[in-house]
């Protein structure tokens, strides 16, 4: 079985999509785009530039959002305008005429692919997305199992315990995605690991949900700010013991895998190496831009991920129907099952799905449907 650890649907993002107005929403988009590994253009010209343009340098909060009359676009386009000049994000791939991708998008390019399950993952960018992801998880429980998503730097009030309540009793969401780069909304005031996050990390632990973090590398956007981020995660999983976590994007290639080969600081392998800690592979969604297919630079880095950390803590992820700005759903699988040949066929098993189909109960799921 194959199983995407990482795969996305979503409403049409010229809406709320679950967010208490569009505006809001946008905000959301445009905080992503600041550092986004998507190609960004001058319109006029078709000069290249940098995210950098959103924000005011030196305030990674949103309040160093500049005012750029951000819009939803066409053709997987993000478009906005800076000092009368527009420009805009190619976030989606240019096929996509309007951005939306609901359930049977993904389907049919699971399909096609020879993918046979997916995990829907949220971000606040797609939207508020515990009602979506429920519905299309509901509509296809054989094929999707869908996390749920917390407003993570007020996780711990009473409005944030009672959405983690409401997603997962009522909805009936099977994990957790919680990502860094949403506290940058509240000016980065709270850590994840402060003592008041205590109820929201024991009722996680109490209902043996496995979280899927993603680490931004708040608040200052180096390698100082990941790797403390990564000490704290460490903390975390020391402290809960029924928690199974995914290292969401995998370790970042910018800070440690630059030369070609894995440079990891000792607290970074300490982190990593945690029983409880499974690691995504998903390297085309941001280097697919530099990097040609099949990828040899991403082969040899999931090579020395392999042999640092066994194949037994590497689950396979695209981050569909993003990659397509880069590659095919097929290539981005492609590159592992059929050029990593020094993965034997056991490992690839699983990396491809092995490793979250107990974590998940993603087989007992299938037979429940077919029963």
């Amino acid at each position: 079985m194959i199983i995407d650890c990482h795969a996305h649907v979503f409403q049409h993002w010229a809406g709320a999509c679950g967010h208490p107005s569009s505006e809001i929403h946008r905000k959301y988009i445009q905080k992503v785009q600041t550092r986004t590994s998507a190609r960004v253009f001058r319109a006029h010209d078709g000069k290249e530039v940098s995210g950098a343009v959103l924000f005011r340098e030196g305030d990674n909060s949103w309040a160093g959002l500049k005012d750029v009359d951000f819009r939803v676009g066409n053709y997987g386009r993000l478009d906005f305008t800076v000092d009368g000049e527009d420009y805009h994000c190619q976030y989606m791939p240019v096929g996509m005429q309007q951005i939306v991708a609901p359930p049977e998008l993904m389907l049919a390019q699971m399909s096609y692919a020879g993918v046979d399950h997916c995990i829907l993952q949220t971000g606040w960018g797609y939207g508020a997305m515990n009602d979506y992801n429920a519905f299309a998880q509901n509509q296809y429980p054989d094929k999707f199992t869908a996390l749920l998503n917390v407003d993570e730097p007020r996780a711990f009030t009473d409005a944030g315990l009672a959405e983690f309540d409401r997603a997962h009793r009522d909805l009936g969401l099977k994990g957790v995605y919680f990502a860094l780069d949403a506290f940058a909304r509240y000016g980065f005031d709270v850590t994840f690991d402060d003592a008041r996050y205590d109820a929201f990390w024991s009722k996680i632990d109490s209902a043996g949900l496995p979280v899927f973090f993603e680490i931004t590398a708040i608040p200052n956007y180096d390698a100082v700010s990941y790797i403390r981020n990564l000490v704290r995660l460490h903390g975390l999983m020391n402290r809960y013991s029924n928690i199974r976590w995914v290292l969401v994007m995998g370790p970042p290639v910018g800070f440690f895998g630059k030369s070609g080969a894995w440079d990891f600081p000792d607290e970074v392998l300490g982190a990593m190496r945690h029983d409880h800690l499974l690691i995504e592979i998903m390297l085309p969604i941001t280097w697919g831009g530099v990097w040609e297919y099949p990828y040899p630079q991403a082969q040899q880095l999931v090579r020395g991920m392999r042999d640092l950390f066994g194949a037994s803590k590497l689950i396979w992820g695209s981050d569909m129907p993003n990659v397509e700005r880069f590659c095919t759903y097929t290539q981005s699988l492609d590159y592992v099952r059929r050029h990593c040949s020094f993965l034997s066929p056991s490992e690839k098993d699983a990396v491809l799905g092995g490793n979250l189909q107990s974590m998940l109960a993603i087989d007992n799921r299938k037979r429940s449907v077919a029963a």
